[in-house]
C-alpha cells in the first residue's frame, strides 16, 4: 500500500538531488528524443480522448451564453497550467522505453501504482489551485476595466476586448499576470513529476528541485517555456487537433528534459 507522505520520501528524509547545468542544444536533443518515442509509440490516441472534451467545454462556453464570455480566453490558456499533470502518463511510458519494458498505451495509467502517487496527487492539487486562482485575477482584470456588466453577444464582447482602451488595458495585464502564473508552475514542475515517478523524494524534494533547476539554469529553461507555449498554441489549430500532436511530444521531450537537469542518484 502506497505510504502517505509528500514533505519528504518514503525513508521521510529530505533529499536534494543534483542539478546539472544544461544548454540550449540539450533542449534541442529532448525534443528529438521526444520525437523519438512518439514515432516508436503514438501516443496521441489517448491525448485524441482528452482534446476532445478540452475543445467541448471551450465551445460550451462559446454558446452558453454572455455571463461566461470574460473567461473564454482565461480558460483556455489556463489549461496550460495543468499540462504537467496531464502528461503524467507521457512520463510513465518514456520511462519504460528507457528500461526496455512494454510502453503500451495502458502503461500510461500505471501511475496509480507509484509509491510516490500521494505527492504527486498533491503536486496536482497544488496546480490547480494555481488555476483556480488564475480564473480568479482574470475574472478580477476584467472587472476592473468593465465592471460587472457582462456583454451582451460575443461580437460585443470581441468589440469592448479589442477597440477600446479598456480592452487594451485588460489585454496587458492579462497577458502579464498570465504569464507570472506560467512562470511560476513552470518553475515549480518542471522536473517534479518526472522525479517523483523515478524516485519517490516527496513532493517538497521535487518542487525544491525544479526550482533549483530552473535558478541554476534561467535560459534554458525560460526557451522550454516558450517553445512548450508555441507548441501549445499552434497545437490548438485547428480546433485543438495539432494538440494530439504536440502535447505527447512535449511531454515525451520533458521525461529527457528530466533526465539532462537532474543528475542520477550517487552523481555529484
Amino acid at each position: 500500500m502506497t505510504a502517505f507522505h509528500v514533505m519528504a520520501g518514503a525513508n521521510n528524509v529530505f533529499t536534494r538531488p543534483v542539478v546539472r547545468k544544461i544548454h540550449v542544444a540539450d533542449l534541442v536533443d529532448a525534443l528529438k528524443m521526444g520525437l523519438d518515442d512518439f514515432s516508436e509509440k503514438p501516443s496521441h490516441y489517448v491525448f485524441l480522448c482528452l482534446m476532445y472534451p478540452i475543445a467541448g467545454v471551450c465551445l460550451a462556453l462559446w454558446s452558453s451564453g454572455a455571463n461566461l464570455l470574460p473567461l473564454l480566453f482565461p480558460l483556455m490558456s489556463g489549461f496550460a497550467l495543468l499540462g504537467p499533470v496531464a502528461a503524467i502518463g507521457l512520463y510513465e511510458i518514456s520511462r519504460r522505453r528507457e528500461q526496455g519494458l512494454d510502453t503500451s498505451w495502458r502503461h500510461a495509467f500505471d501511475v496509480r501504482f507509484s509509491p510516490a502517487l500521494p505527492s504527486i496527487i498533491a503536486v496536482g492539487i497544488m496546480l490547480f489551485a494555481f488555476f483556480i486562482v488564475w480564473l480568479v485575477v482574470a475574472q478580477g482584470i476584467y472587472t476592473a476595466y468593465f465592471g460587472d456588466d457582462v456583454p451582451v453577444s460575443l461580437s460585443t464582447f470581441l468589440t469592448n476586448v479589442f477597440t477600446t482602451s479598456e480592452g487594451t488595458g485588460v489585454i496587458i495585464w492579462g497577458n502579464l499576470i498570465g504569464f507570472i502564473f506560467a512562470l511560476a508552475v513552470l518553475a515549480t514542475t518542471i522536473v517534479t513529476f518526472p522525479l517523483l515517478l523515478d524516485r519517490d523524494v516527496g513532493a517538497a524534494a521535487a518542487i525544491d528541485a525544479s526550482v533549483r533547476a530552473t535558478i541554476a539554469n534561467p535560459g534554458p529553461v525560460a526557451l522550454w517555456g516558450l517553445i512548450v507555449a508555441a507548441l501549445l498554441v499552434v497545437g490548438t489549430i485547428p480546433i485543438f487537433a495539432g494538440l494530439a500532436v504536440a502535447m505527447p511530444i512535449l511531454g515525451h521531450a520533458t521525461w529527457h528534459l528530466y533526465r539532462k537537469l537532474i543528475a542520477p542518484v550517487g552523481e555529484h
